[in-house]
């Protein structure tokens, strides 16, 4: 190779290093970001998880502590200030004082907290179906019988989780109400349902022979 080919070679690498360095300075910065994206993207996912982990903690914890408390209103007081957090775990915490309140015979306070519960759109489905649920079942005293009839027949509709459940309670309303032979039939179709569970199953068999009436085989 002769000195004029070296010197052009020598002299295109240089001019190569100018580009690649300009380009670095020009660019760079990008690169730089998308590290500390990526990097810090995954710290923030990491601190979120922790965060959300010793809220849930805290969370338990402060539950536990005001249960161990020695009455009712005791009780009330002491889940009233654990923080509720997320949606679902607020939930929970209305539920449990509303429990308290019920144990204290405050019927109508925990049929109206379990209300504000089942009426939050933000509140998870299967949440606002129990709330409902012991809404109604709490509510004999302060929510009419067909108020809970017709509250506890939109809870029976197939495929809801409560379903027989709440024909477990529509039976009872039907004796509530005098009509035994209703309440019999309901209580057959329980007995009859694929999804029963033992302790239903025995519950509606039981409630049968009270009546007078004759269990299904199942």
């Amino acid at each position: 190779m002769s000195d004029t080919d070296s010197f052009i070679d020598e002299v295109t690498e240089e001019v190569k290093r100018d580009k690649l360095f300009a380009a670095m300075r020009k660019y760079g910065w990008i690169a730089v970001a998308l590290v500390l994206l990526i990097v810090g993207g995954t710290a923030w996912r990491e601190f979120r998880i922790a965060s959300e982990e010793s809220a849930a903690q805290s969370f338990g914890d402060g539950i536990l502590a005001a249960l161990d408390e020695g009455d009712e209103a005791a009780r009330i007081a002491a889940l009233e200030d654990v923080e509720g957090g997320a949606t679902g775990a607020a939930a929970i915490l209305q539920m449990l004082i509303a429990a308290e309140e019920g144990s204290a015979d405050n019927d109508a306070e925990a049929v109206a907290r379990l209300q504000a519960v089942a009426d939050n759109t933000e509140v998870p489905s299967i949440y606002r179906q129990i709330a409902r649920y012991k809404a109604l079942t709490r509510g004999a005293e302060v929510v009419s019988l067909e108020d809970r009839r017709s509250g506890f027949e939109a809870l029976a509709v197939a495929g809801q989780p409560l379903r027989l459940l709440a024909e477990e309670q529509l039976a009872l309303i039907e004796i509530e109400a005098g009509d035994t032979e209703a309440a019999q039939a309901r209580l057959a179709r329980i007995i009859e349902d694929a999804e029963v569970t033992a302790g239903l199953r025995r519950r509606a068999s039981q409630l049968i022979v009270a009546l007078g009436g004759t269990v299904p085989e199942s």
